[in-house]
């Protein structure tokens, strides 16, 4: 077996109207995919959700497809559980990917720079049948194969990745430091506070990734 991290990129016309919204909104960053299922037409998932909720409740609110959902807010975002209606075509996105051997192992980050992270495992030749089955309008880059059955975790926020690259510019690493907290905040347009968390939750999952491990 083998372990495949890939990322998807999305045209605007290969957009799903959810994927489509957290792209749009400013108040949301990446939808997280805990777990789910699909049967007869239908399709189940829990999610965590980086963002306000107001902003994201709009976007299941008035869809005919939903048939119910729930929404339970929480630090940094909120919780999803979704029902919905698959369409026509009656299979969802991920099961078009499918190959004999290979499982979407999860979490699965949907990103607001129209793109989705996943972790597939499976023989290798069902692998690369995978990376050359996506769908129109959608391209595919492996960004790290493993060797054995295993999770690559997820990646930083986009909101964190701004905050670590400001702070990088500004020599907030620097040793000795050339920039505190206070200027990253100004550069940021945020509070100490939240500046400072967002460095704090970004290193800890860069370096985890670093590690191979998920903080």
């Amino acid at each position: 077996m083998r372990s495949m991290r890939v990322e998807l990129r999305f045209g605007e016309e290969a957009l799903v109207p959810l994927h489509r919204g957290l792209c749009d909104s400013p108040d949301l960053d990446r939808e997280i995919i805990l777990g789910g299922q699909s049967a007869d037409g239908v399709e189940t998932i829990s999610s965590f959700v980086y963002g306000d909720p107001d902003a994201f409740e709009p976007l299941l609110a008035d869809r005919e497809s939903v048939l119910e959902y729930d929404i339970t807010p929480d630090e940094d975002g909120f919780f999803v559980y979704l029902r919905r209606e698959l369409g026509p075509a009656g299979t969802s996105m991920l099961n078009s990917l499918a190959q004999d051997t290979v499982v979407i192992v999860p979490p699965i980050e949907f990103r607001s720079d129209r793109t989705m992270r996943m972790t597939v495992v499976g023989h290798p030749e069902d692998l690369k049948a995978l990376s050359e089955s996506v769908p129109d309008g959608v391209s595919i880059e492996i960004l790290q194969l493993g060797d054995d059955v295993v999770s690559f975790g997820t990646s930083v926020s986009d909101r964190q990745r701004d905050a670590l690259q400001v702070a990088w510019e500004l020599g907030y690493f620097d040793v000795p430091r050339r920039n505190g907290i206070e200027a990253v905040a100004t550069e940021l347009d945020c509070a100490v506070s939240t500046a400072s968390e967002l460095l704090r939750r970004g290193a800890a999952r860069a370096v985890g990734q670093l590690l191979g491990t998920t903080p």
